[in-house]
């Protein structure tokens, strides 16, 4: 777990941090496609305990879910990240 290491998470709430743990151990071993019901049950989980989660604090949850994964895998979150968001977005409205 090469992430846990990076300095982002030093200043990271608890809270939070413990969810980004939580998501990258039920992601370990899984496709692009079937990233994003984890993704939603992050954001989800979050959002009920009133967490928002930075762009950056974004990003690197990305980045964690995309390690070990092939160009083509990456390519899927990708998508899977810009489907979540513009759902997230209708939702707002």
């Amino acid at each position: 777990m090469d992430w846990m290491n990076n300095p982002l998470l030093k200043n990271m709430d608890p809270i939070k941090l413990e969810l980004i743990k939580t998501a990258a151990h039920q992601t370990a071993g899984k496709s692009g496609n079937s990233l994003a019901p984890v993704l939603m049950s992050l954001i989800t989980s979050a959002n009920r305990k009133g967490i928002r989660f930075s762009s950056d604090e974004i990003t690197m949850i990305l980045n964690i879910l995309k390690e070990g994964k092939s160009p083509q895998e990456q390519q899927q979150i990708d998508q899977t990240v810009q489907m979540v968001s513009s759902m997230m977005a209708k939702n707002r409205k």
